[in-house]
């Protein structure tokens, strides 16, 4: 009796700490189970070059969301990036997204500086001004060709 009590404690506070290791797993990883607390917005730009699925999204330095996908659209030859926002952040309709490096040669993130308007994006709505990031290649080939 006595010993089968002791496996049946043990029993339990194994699966407890096994409960315990899951939930801080999806924790850490931050990925969502119950619920999601992003909703969706569009940005085109003319270049998403560096730039990659789970990429930085920032205002003011402080991290708001991250890049859901990035597709080609063939119908405006230009670079689909889906974006996920937290739901406490407000957007506006005269938000403008810029694709910046972190560093001189560190990862691509979007950048995105509020507007003043009063119109607020809503889930599924597209950025209308998007900044491509600077592509060091074309700058440097400009100059040593002599077009600048």
């Amino acid at each position: 009796m006595q010993k089968t009590s002791i496996e049946m404690a043990v029993g339990i506070f194994m699966l407890i700490g096994i409960a315990c290791v899951g939930y801080l797993t999806i924790q850490l990883g931050k990925m969502q189970w119950i619920g999601d607390n992003f909703y969706a917005l569009e940005a085109r730009f003319k270049s998403a070059a560096g730039l990659k699925a789970g990429s930085q999204i920032e205002i003011a330095g402080v991290q708001v969301g991250q890049v859901d996908a990035i597709q080609f659209d063939t119908k405006r030859q230009m670079a689909l990036v889906r974006l996920k926002i937290q739901k406490n952040i407000v957007l506006t309709d005269d938000v403008i997204a810029s694709v910046k490096t972190s560093g001189l040669i560190g990862d691509r993130y979007i950048k995105l500086t509020p507007g003043g308007s009063d119109l607020v994006l809503k889930p599924g709505d597209q950025i209308t001004e998007t900044e491509s990031a600077i592509d060091f290649e074309e700058l440097i080939s400009k100059y040593v060709f002599g077009k600048v």
